[in-house]
């Protein structure tokens, strides 16, 4: 791991122990100054947890395309994640879920996403499961289709992001199989795209 990258997740993790202390001190002190209602006041109506759970954004995904050559960019429906984070996530997992028919995944089967972080930089780091190398079926023109399906949907779909690095099991990883550098971000290739 780069000196860069281990200052970079330590950054990430002190910036994320640092906003859950911070909402912790907040929540418990707005809950203090708020004086308890008495049981029989109403308050205003809450939305439903299911109205919220099904909000939805169209977002572009990455599929081999019939010749198994290329991608193939498929608009599908992705649950709504509040901020970019939370929405990178989404699209990944939307990403490495069962594709409809007729669509063919180039990601590994029993590939999971562990996590996503977001750089000011406009880099993601995008760290999956053993199964995204492990299982994957090898050769150059295979791994550039797994790649690219992850580098693209998130830099097409997030303006903020404008290259994505993978990470195996929290680790960077030289390749996943073999061919493909993955030791610096990737940018956008739609080169790859029919």
């Amino acid at each position: 791991m780069t000196q860069q990258v281990r200052v970079l997740l330590i950054a990430l993790a002190v910036a994320a122990v640092a906003a859950v202390v911070t909402a912790t001190i907040t929540i418990a002190v707005r809950r203090r100054s708020v004086p308890a209602q008495p049981a029989a006041a109403t308050a205003a109506p809450a939305k439903p947890t299911a109205e919220l759970g099904n909000r939805k954004i169209k977002a572009r995904l990455f599929y081999v395309s019939m010749d198994g050559t290329r991608l193939t960019g498929v608009d599908r429906d992705v649950a709504y994640g509040d901020g970019a984070s939370a929405q990178a996530q989404e699209i990944i997992n939307a990403q490495l879920a069962a594709p409809p028919a007729p669509y063919v995944s180039a990601i590994p089967p029993g590939t999971k996403l562990r996590a996503v972080y977001l750089s000011s930089k406009g880099e993601a780091f995008v760290d999956v499961s053993k199964e995204m190398s492990s299982a994957h079926t090898g050769g150059t023109q295979d791994e550039l289709l797994t790649i690219y399906s992850v580098v693209n949907a998130l830099t097409s779909n997030l303006p903020a992001v404008r290259s994505v690095q993978l990470l195996v099991d929290g680790k960077e990883v030289d390749t996943l199989a073999g061919h493909i550098d993955l030791r610096r971000p990737l940018g956008k290739n739609l080169s790859l795209v029919e």
